[in-house]
């Protein structure tokens, strides 16, 4: 998808960018050692990591860390790499050794291209190779217009009908989801984004988008998707009262299947930990933003400092 940037996409961010009443938004948090920390890190030298398969389902992932237990590339406000995720054929049982050499990834690369040692680098799909996002993007607020500014809950998924709801009450009615975009989701779940992490609630679990909705923004041809969540997809609290089934249509062996379908299958960037909070409020719906992850190469994912420019809706 990233093939739809360019001078269309750039040109499309002049009407923010030249407007006087535009302000710049920092849509990532400070990077500290009291934030809300990752469940899959630890505590700066890259050494990268065998594939960790996940028991009885077709998806591996890799990961890097800067020190010993130290992943610095998924905390904070971070995009992820398309050799982040592979998947196999059929699902490991964990009974055995994991065995990758039949894994596939994006645009059907296979794993001696991608990781052919255990602890080797990503000779291929990483982040080194994700260009300069530079674009339009766009707010879909659905805590204010589908959830009536009530935060979404853990395990909850922002539905096909959610998107459409909100494109048809707010702003964006007519302008709709263009190629290029970058989508926004506001779902609330910011409000349990806490640093120091005292309560270590954020990290925990999280609301996300279901499958058919990673498959309509996949039709839409937008670049990057992201959340004020730190996973894409929908993690629920086991200790909840209140359950949320998994919608229909979702692949069976997949623990993230929206993870699967963006880096694996169509090409879409993940974003997350994005903070959205000043977005919502001057209600920007449309704005420029620039996402660059750092040149850090074969890492599977990037800390990320993306910048919005957009007028505030009462200017």
């Amino acid at each position: 998808m990233a093939n739809e940037l360019g001078p269309d996409t750039w040109a499309r961010c002049a009407d923010y960018l030249k407007s006087p009443l535009s302000k710049e938004y920092e849509l990532s948090y400070e990077r500290s050692g009291t934030m809300p920390k990752s469940p899959f890190a630890g505590e700066f030298q890259p050494k990268f990591l065998p594939p960790v398969g996940m028991e009885g389902t077709i998806q591996v992932y890799n990961m890097d860390v800067l020190n010993k237990d130290v992943n610095n590339g998924n905390q904070g406000t971070q995009m992820d790499a398309f050799g982040h995720f592979s998947y196999l054929e059929e699902p490991w049982t964990g009974s055995s050794e994991l065995d990758t050499k039949k894994a596939k990834y994006f645009g059907g690369l296979s794993q001696n291209e991608v990781k052919p040692t255990k602890n080797s680098p990503l000779l291929k799909l990483g982040i080194e190779s994700v260009p300069p996002i530079i674009t339009t993007a766009i707010l879909l607020d659905v805590r204010k217009h589908v959830f009536e500014g009530k935060s979404m809950k853990a395990g909850q998924y922002v539905t096909v009908e959610h998107l459409e709801t909100t494109l048809e009450s707010s702003g964006l009615k007519e302008r709709g989801i263009l190629p290029g975009d970058v989508v926004l989701i506001n779902t609330g779940w910011s409000d349990n984004y806490q640093d120091p992490d005292e309560e270590g609630i954020y990290y925990s679990f999280a609301p996300g988008i279901s499958y058919d909705t990673a498959k309509f923004l996949g039709s839409k041809k937008v670049v990057g998707v992201g959340l004020d969540t730190p996973f894409v997809d929908a993690v629920a609290d086991p200790n909840s009262e209140i359950k949320f089934g998994v919608p229909e249509n979702t692949p069976q062996n997949l623990g993230f299947p929206v993870h699967h379908f963006f880096l694996t299958q169509v090409g879409i960037y993940t974003l997350e930990n994005l903070k959205l909070k000043e977005l919502v409020k001057d209600q920007v719906e449309k704005s420029c933003v620039i996402i660059l992850p750092l040149l850090s190469t074969g890492s599977a994912a990037s800390p990320i400092r993306p910048v919005a420019i957009g007028k505030p809706k009462d200017l």
